[in-house]
């Protein structure tokens, strides 16, 4: 099998959020940069020149999707997904976390998969993972 160019040349991760201006502030301080847009209903910020994270209002997907949700629009009953980013000081982006009022959920650590890693929760209790390579 021939290996083919890859098709896909940049990655969204967009995250629902129940207060946009407050999750765009958030993110803001955590990963001490500014969006590289802030619109009504949708903030990037740009983590690699192939990678970008966005903040979506929950009332934006659910226009998109026509009013159709899968479950509660409480982000609080269960994390809906894990934002696993690497830097070079996990600790540091613990205590920016914390710093914001961010509920930890594990301590820097060495993990068994090769990381040291902490993990924590956002605003809208989305789980994010800071780690940073043995």
């Amino acid at each position: 099998m021939e290996i083919c160019k890859p098709l896909i040349s940049k990655t969204y991760t967009i995250l629902f959020v129940s207060d946009q201006k407050k999750s765009t502030a958030f993110y803001k301080f955590l990963l001490n940069m500014e969006p590289q847009l802030f619109v009504p209903g949708m903030t990037e910020f740009s983590l690699s020149d192939n990678c970008v994270l966005g903040l979506m209002p929950i009332s934006g997907i659910k226009k998109i999707l026509n009013g159709k949700l899968f479950g509660s629009e409480d982000s609080s009953i269960n994390p809906k997904s894990e934002l696993y980013l690497f830097t070079d000081d996990a600790a540091d982006y613990l205590k920016r976390a914390a710093s914001l009022g961010a509920i930890e959920l594990s301590p820097v650590q060495e993990r068994s998969w090769g990381h040291r890693a902490a993990y924590f929760i956002d605003p809208d209790y989305h789980i994010i993972a800071i780690a940073e390579e043995l």
